[in-house]
């Protein structure tokens, strides 16, 4: 892929978009008191590298004016991640296995972030939606489980500010650029949907794609947390394009995720088998193999033979390439398989 800067090219276009998105954020967070002052210390006693990476954050946001609203390069900073997620179903929430161990284990080992960022495939939308609601309840959308499951809260707060700030500056890049999340196979069907849009959602709760991990990573719930909303017309393309121009907060100690599922055919499980289903699991393995060596044919991952039967809705799929946004180095946090053929897989991008 070409790496250049470029304002023409897709990839050019998305650097912009980074410093441009980053810039806002980072002033969004220093008006907040989010970003902690030089030797300051903020809610969740981060560590010293932590600690090193926000004061030098808020050294930076201090010296921003109005005449430079895009001069700040975060990239040189040291970075949180971006992680997929995949939450299997919502008996996850109660369960103590490999899967809830990983992440308990990472949400220990990564420094603590400002706030979270996390698209599930459980938020479909006609828009782009961004969720601004101060403090989004806990929504058990799903039934037939066991009543302990409709009893949890996780109370983790939203962060208004940085929601409104994305929102605006989303919409400002599409008022700016176009689509840039169109691909050429909308350009070639008829469209039925406009031009990608951009607002906030002031009353969304959290879904349990939001919720069930974040009971694990971060059983505290003391980071405020912004879900985006995958729009229904968004394909694999589309998702990486919004990471790619999220990814840049990374480096303002935001962390990215992708809540989903790397392989989803509900047809296929069975709930007390021991067995892996060769198909998935051979997905898994293919895909993985994409995602470390050759990124376009991981965003073209309908070229797999038999897909559908892995994925015969792509939802659960989408928000791995949103967090694949960080890049190919992969690392594989927990990999597992379920009910036979629900993949558990928990993915690092770095």
């Amino acid at each position: 892929m070409n790496h250049n800067s470029d304002k023409s090219t897709p990839l050019g276009i998305s650097k912009l978009i980074q410093r441009r998105i980053s810039s806002a954020v980072l002033k969004t967070l220093h008006a907040s008191n989010t970003v902690s002052e030089p030797n300051g210390k903020r809610n969740g006693e981060p560590n010293d590298e932590a600690n090193d990476a926000l004061a030098t954050l808020s050294t930076l946001s201090t010296s921003l004016t109005e005449q430079q609203p895009h001069a700040i390069d975060v990239s040189s900073l040291t970075s949180l991640p971006a992680v997929f997620i995949s939450h299997g179903a919502p008996t996850l929430a109660t369960e103590q296995s490999a899967t809830t161990h990983a992440l308990a284990r990472m949400g220990q080992n990564l420094p603590k972030p400002v706030a979270i960022i996390i698209m599930s495939a459980h938020w479909q939308s006609p828009k782009l939606e961004i969720n601004n609601n101060p403090s989004p309840a806990t929504w058990h959308d799903f039934s037939g489980f066991d009543r302990s499951l409709y009893q949890i809260n996780y109370p983790a707060k939203g962060a208004q500010a940085l929601a409104e700030t994305l929102s605006d500056e989303l919409a400002g890049v599409l008022a700016e650029y176009g689509d840039v999340f169109a691909s050429d196979s909308d350009e070639q069907k008829d469209k039925t949907h406009a031009n990608t849009k951009v607002s906030t959602n002031p009353l969304r709760p959290f879904d349990h794609g939001v919720w069930v991990p974040l009971l694990h990573l971060y059983p505290q719930a003391d980071v405020p947390v912004v879900q985006l909303s995958l729009p229904t017309h968004f394909d694999s393309h589309a998702c990486y394009k919004l990471g790619a121009m999220l990814s840049g907060l990374r480096h303002l100690q935001i962390l990215l995720i992708g809540s989903g599922s790397i392989t989803h055919n509900l047809n296929h499980l069975r709930w007390q088998a021991d067995t892996e289903d060769k198909l998935a699991k051979d997905f898994k393995v293919w895909l993985l193999r994409q995602l470390k060596t050759d990124i376009a044919s991981a965003l073209d991952w309908q070229t797999f033979t038999d897909y559908q039967q892995v994925h015969p809705s792509d939802e659960h799929l989408l928000p791995l390439f949103f967090s694949f946004c960080a890049g190919q180095r992969v690392s594989v946090v927990h990999e597992s398989m379920i009910h036979h053929s629900l993949g558990m897989d928990i993915y690092r991008f770095d």
